[in-house]
């Protein structure tokens, strides 16, 4: 992920082990990019491959409806509604990069990463 311009993160650049992070803070907005897998067995949040964080749906891929479910179970991950997360591209791709306007919690893997 590329750091955002005019704005000093330390997830932007990377984290204690010097790896890239799959999230950055713009604000009160988390930036994430994902790696979606749908037609999973279960929504489920797993670990972070390279630069993105991983995020299996059970909804198959057809038409935007695995990113329209992995959406609304991302909200309740972190303590939003839907209606606050955009999709900044990736709508019909596996690789996401969504921005969640004031999260009210972070899911375990991303906390981990945040105290780094």
């Amino acid at each position: 992920m590329k750091p955002l311009k005019g704005k000093k993160s330390p997830t932007a650049k990377g984290d204690a082990a010097g790896k890239a992070s799959c999230f950055a803070w713009d604000g009160e907005t988390l930036v994430l990019n994902v790696l979606g897998q749908p037609s999973a067995k279960q929504d489920a949040i797993g670990n972070v491959k390279g630069h993105q964080l991983n995020v299996s749906v059970t909804e198959a891929a057809r038409e935007g409806r695995a990113t329209d479910h992995m959406l609304r179970f991302l909200a309740g991950e972190f303590g939003v509604t839907a209606a606050t997360i955009e999709v900044v591209f990736g709508r019909f791709n596996v690789n996401k990069q969504l921005r969640i306007l004031a999260p009210k919690k972070l899911p375990r893997v991303l906390a981990l990463l945040q105290e780094r």
